[in-house]
């Protein structure tokens, strides 16, 4: 058997009396830094796969957005000084006779992520993008080709996962990835892609607090604004409703309905000066918000300050031995299967450390903590558990 230990779960988040979840959406620096390193750890991974038949060792997942500088005014805006992306990490450049163009391959991901993603954003005027990235350190490389050996952790870190979501964490996620559709796009264009939903409950109230970057060319003054920031609010506290509805099949929050929940959008706005949250680009990033990877959401798309949390920058680390990704992946799968498979488990944590040169399905410790429906349980399932980990 593994190194596992199952303990129990004292108190779920839910029960306690106070909670706090936020989520950066997609425009955010920091959520672009890691979209970037992930879709440039997909493209190497594709290109070695196609060439060799292998993932090839690379960590791209140190990306750094400075942000630029921009005039904006209702009804018109544009970038005085670009946003400059700068790419670190390390790449397999050569395989045997096989050459790769990291610089070439990285660039192509991030423009293809940018265009997909950040509509009003015009990369080539208005983004510079310098790749630093270097060749890997001969021994992570040795030690990422040793096939013989299986495959080996080459960090010594921790990943942690939990399940369920509890509904401010389902309604933060719910909240921002509407606001973020296609559908909501096409009916409130002004509505950019820089959201960021902070949560918080006490007892069973809950606030939303959202920041919303308003694209500048739709609005033509305060009142045209005005109507923008409502659309938000309405939409959100539709996406909160219909959350709130969805989880009380079972009965579980009965005590909850829309009445318990306030929502506020750009509260650092100042209408009488006319000092609201209007972007050329539906950005922060063109005027002064920098982005970094590692700074945002864990693999789970939030930030979970009274849960248990890795602080891994997932984004951009290979797929095959960085525990600093895989264990985060797996350890939030793993706490939903485990519910999913055992009607007994309410609720579960999972946190998994390596050791770095061994194997990485022998973690040197992965611990559980269940809570059971009845307690008189645990002791059965938690041999079920343990076994169904190892």
């Amino acid at each position: 058997m593994r190194n596992i230990v199952i303990e129990s779960l004292f108190k779920p988040v839910e029960e306690q009396r106070a909670e706090i979840v936020e989520r950066k959406g997609i425009g955010h620096p920091d959520s672009i830094c890691d979209a970037i390193a992930e879709e440039m750890s997909i493209r190497l991974s594709k290109e070695y796969l196609k060439e060799t038949g292998y993932i090839l060792h690379h960590n791209v997942d140190k990306v750094l957005l400075a942000a630029g500088e921009a005039d904006v005014d209702f009804g018109d805006g544009k970038i005085t000084k670009p946003i400059h992306i700068i790419f670190g990490g390390r790449a397999t450049e050569q395989f045997k006779d096989k050459l790769f163009d990291v610089d070439v391959l990285t660039k192509e991901a991030a423009i293809d992520y940018m265009e997909k993603n950040l509509r009003f954003l015009n990369i080539e005027d208005e983004v510079v993008i310098d790749s630093r990235i270097g060749r890997g350190s001969q021994d992570l490389s040795e030690l990422f080709n040793r096939e013989k050996s299986g495959i080996l952790a080459n960090d010594t870190s921790f990943g942690v996962g939990y399940a369920p979501f509890s509904l401010l964490e389902q309604t933060i996620l719910a909240v921002e990835h509407r606001l973020n559709s296609k559908e909501f796009k096409e009916k409130v264009p002004a509505a950019g892609e820089d959201i960021k939903v902070m949560g918080v409950r006490q007892n069973s109230h809950y606030k939303l607090m959202i920041a919303c970057a308003i694209v500048s060319k739709f609005v033509s003054g305060i009142d045209e604004y005005k109507e923008v920031i409502g659309k938000i609010k309405d939409e959100a506290y539709k996406v909160a409703e219909e959350t709130i509805k969805k989880n009380n099949g079972d009965g579980k929050y009965k005590n909850i309905s829309i009445e318990n929940v306030q929502i506020d959008v750009n509260n650092a706005d100042d209408y009488k000066r006319n000092s609201v949250y209007i972007t050329v680009t539906g950005l922060s990033a063109e005027n002064g918000d920098d982005g970094e990877v590692g700074r945002g959401n864990r693999v789970n798309g939030l930030i979970t300050p009274m849960r248990p949390m890795s602080l891994e920058a997932a984004a951009g680390k290979n797929p095959v031995s960085h525990v600093g990704k895989i264990y985060n992946v797996f350890a939030f799968k793993t706490a939903q299967e485990l519910i999913d498979e055992f009607p007994e488990i309410t609720h579960t944590e999972l946190t998994m450390v390596s050791e770095i040169g061994k194997p990485i399905d022998q973690p040197k410790e992965a611990v559980l903590r269940i809570k059971t429906k009845d307690e008189k349980d645990f002791e059965k399932i938690s041999k079920e558990a343990q076994a169904f980990l190892d």
